[in-house]
């Protein structure tokens, strides 16, 4: 399937940033990030067990939107001391 140069910017891209923060600081770092929601391009914030403290769901509607959202608004939330972002391959709706 060949992509045209029009059709790419109707593409969303969709991501998932996975969180570490500082120890006892998850609960602040999802508030401050719920409240850039709805402005940034942050769709979900969710608090997790595991490896990492939250996953934030994010969408742009290119790569360079989405890295400017990922390295500008999230990577500099006070109290995040480390991201990994996964994006999607694909959207399906349940």
């Amino acid at each position: 399937m060949i992509i045209r140069d029009r059709e790419i910017s109707r593409i969303e891209m969709k991501a998932y940033v996975f969180l570490v923060t500082k120890a006892g600081t998850s609960e602040e770092v999802l508030k401050y990030l719920n409240k850039v929601a709805k402005v940034k391009g942050v769709t979900q914030v969710d608090s997790v067990y595991g490896r990492f403290d939250a996953i934030v769901t994010v969408e742009a509607p290119n790569m360079e939107s989405l890295g400017d959202l990922i390295y500008r608004v999230i990577e500099h939330v006070p109290n995040v001391i480390h991201t990994e972002t996964a994006l999607a391959l694909s959207h399906a709706k349940a």
